[in-house]
């Protein structure tokens, strides 16, 4: 991830243009994925659950799908249209991690898909612990390619590393913080089903392709174009691409500070 602040804050807010495209091309989350993040809330009545920086509701929509009561939190105004355009029955807010328009203690879980890494967690981590009740859970979702497949491992190459084939293990994650339970991570695959122009088109939603100069946004994709053209295994009008969530869960304690 980068370290310059100016590129980070640009990199963060660069979804909106694009955010019809990233509710149709980025990767959903698997159910299995999903409930392990809640496991250390599933007793209770169907927990309250908020997904955190839900974007166009990619995660928000798998939580609605397991019968969660959910609401969403998103800063960008045309990630939120979209959202409330496709899930119109979910609690939709304008808010940020550092900033939740939500009242104390009102949630069991917060969940974040493929946001985290965004975040001031300094002010984020305290201030998801002050909405989640204790023994709550805060979790954090990322879809990485499936390293163990060649021509997912080829892609990245391909790409640079500039969208979510690179092996994200080392650079994302829930940092320790004193309000939290140690931190627990668990991998799980996700194999969904692409065909070479929408998969070229979810490439083309990651942030650092977003901030390319047009040309060189091009001529990447086209370089991404032609190597799914060549590998034997995108053949097929549509195919499988093997991708990985990795999910990262943290319990708020029940003695910390805020209790």
């Amino acid at each position: 991830m980068t370290t310059d602040p100016d590129l980070h804050r640009r990199r963060a807010s660069s979804f909106g243009s694009q955010a019809a495209a990233y509710a149709e091309f980025r990767p959903d989350y698997p159910a299995a994925a999903v409930r392990w993040a809640l496991e250390p809330v599933a007793d209770r009545d169907r927990p309250h659950v908020l997904d955190l920086a839900a974007g166009t509701g990619k995660l928000t929509a798998a939580l609605v799908a397991e019968g969660l009561r959910t609401t969403a939190v998103e800063p960008d105004r045309a990630m939120l249209a979209e959202l409330r355009r496709t899930l119109p029955d979910v609690p939709a807010h304008e808010g940020t991690a550092e900033r939740i328009p939500l009242p104390d203690g009102s949630v069991d879980a917060v969940l974040v898909g493929q946001a985290f890494h965004w975040f001031a967690p300094e002010r984020a981590l305290p201030e998801i612990a002050r909405v989640l009740r204790p023994g709550g859970v805060a979790a954090g979702l990322w879809n990485q390619g499936d390293h163990e497949v060649d021509w997912i491992t080829g892609l990245d190459e391909v790409t640079r590393g500039e969208a979510c084939f690179a092996d994200l293990s080392d650079e994302v994650g829930l940092p320790p913080h004193e309000e939290y339970e140690p931190v627990r991570r668990q991998r799980f695959p996700n194999r969904l089903r692409y065909t070479r122009d929408s998969l070229t088109a979810m490439v083309a939603t990651h942030s650092r392709l977003l901030l390319l100069p047009e040309d060189e946004r091009a001529q990447l994709l086209a370089r991404v174009r032609g190597y799914l053209a060549a590998r034997p295994e995108t053949q097929r009008t549509e195919f499988e691409v093997p991708l990985v969530t990795l999910v990262d869960r943290a319990v708020r304690r029940w003695g910390s500070p805020r209790q």
